[in-house]
């Protein structure tokens, strides 16, 4: 079976994202790893699970990559990150100065929220419907 394992995210400084994923979104920091050609291999990977998808962090290369930099998907929301605890996520993630771009929604197939990360990447914060009711 195949599966998605890790998702690139370009970012601008390793350790201010590193600080922002486990910090106010309270990813865990799997892997930092030096590479020779002075760049890290840094994996962030959301709750305890192992087979999730994880982001790597890396740092932008050049004027193209850096342009690209909090806009990855062309302001769309490009990530999901759901939840089980919609309330109690999105008040530790306010706390944390994480911004959202819009009040909490109830909707048929969950509660969501849109918020951006430190470089202004798109985010849904979802609790889906069902995990409301399991």
């Amino acid at each position: 079976m195949s599966r998605i394992a890790l998702v690139t995210l370009v970012v601008d400084d390793y350790d201010e994202a590193i600080r922002f994923y486990t910090e106010a979104l309270g990813f865990r920091l799997v892997e930092d790893e030096p590479r020779p050609d002075g760049a890290r291999w840094v994996v962030v990977r959301p709750g305890d699970r192992q087979d999730g998808v994880g982001l790597l962090l890396a740092r932008a290369k050049g004027e193209d990559q850096r342009a690209r930099i909090g806009d990855q998907t062309g302001g769309r929301v490009g990530f999901f990150l759901h939840t089980e605890d919609f309330a109690g996520d999105h008040a530790r993630m306010l706390a944390a100065g994480v911004t959202f771009l819009e009040e909490p929604r109830h909707e048929a197939y969950g509660s969501v929220a849109v918020f951006q990360d430190l470089y202004g990447n798109r985010w849904d914060l979802l609790q889906p419907a069902t995990a409301a009711t399991a």
